[in-house]
């Protein structure tokens, strides 16, 4: 019975972890990464369209990333969305590609983007523990309808903790692998 509690427990954290992981690909380390602009939406024609549905996005170098947008009509549109982001590049467009170079990230820009990191790592920690907290509601109210017996709870709660620090430990991994990242030269 509570087997169900800890794997809805457990798909909701790994969700958690997810979402992390993307907010992860969004903070751009000084590196080109095309998941740098995926959260960028363009005004085309009216409707506000990610860019990725617009164009090409590509890292030729380690320090460019190149838009190629399958309609050249689109291109100022583009630039409007790259500069309007908080992402601080700038493009230059030939007509029919635009190139976003990539600038070294200053120390202080570094600092800040791991203060960031550790916002969101922070945040994602706390959806997994109010999500065990959930699971914990859900055993003891089981136990009070005499679904389970008070020792089959306290092993399901231990359980639920288990799977609770495995993906408390996957943030923190991916969080200092980000954090290297953004202050390697």
């Amino acid at each position: 019975m509570y087997l169900d509690v800890h794997k809805e427990a457990e798909e909701k954290m790994k969700k958690t972890v997810s979402v992390y992981k993307e907010d992860l690909t969004g903070i751009r380390a000084g590196r080109a990464n095309p998941a740098l602009l995926d959260k960028i939406n363009v005004d085309y024609y009216g409707v506000l369209t990610p860019l990725n549905q617009l164009a090409s996005i590509s890292a030729p170098e380690p320090r460019m990333l190149v838009i190629q947008p399958w309609d050249a009509n689109t291109i100022p549109q583009i630039e409007k969305a790259v500069l309007t982001s908080d992402l601080g590049l700038n493009p230059s467009n030939d007509g029919k590609l635009i190139r976003l170079p990539i600038p070294q990230l200053t120390e202080e820009r570094r600092k800040d983007l791991v203060k960031l990191v550790g916002k969101s790592a922070e945040n994602a920690k706390i959806a997994i523990r109010n999500t065990r907290r959930e699971a914990n509601d859900r055993l003891k109210k089981m136990e009070k309808n005499k679904e389970i017996s008070e020792d089959e709870r306290k092993q399901a709660e231990i359980e639920t903790q288990n799977i609770t620090d495995k993906y408390i430990d996957e943030i923190d991994k991916l969080t200092e692998k980000k954090e290297e990242e953004l202050m390697e030269v």
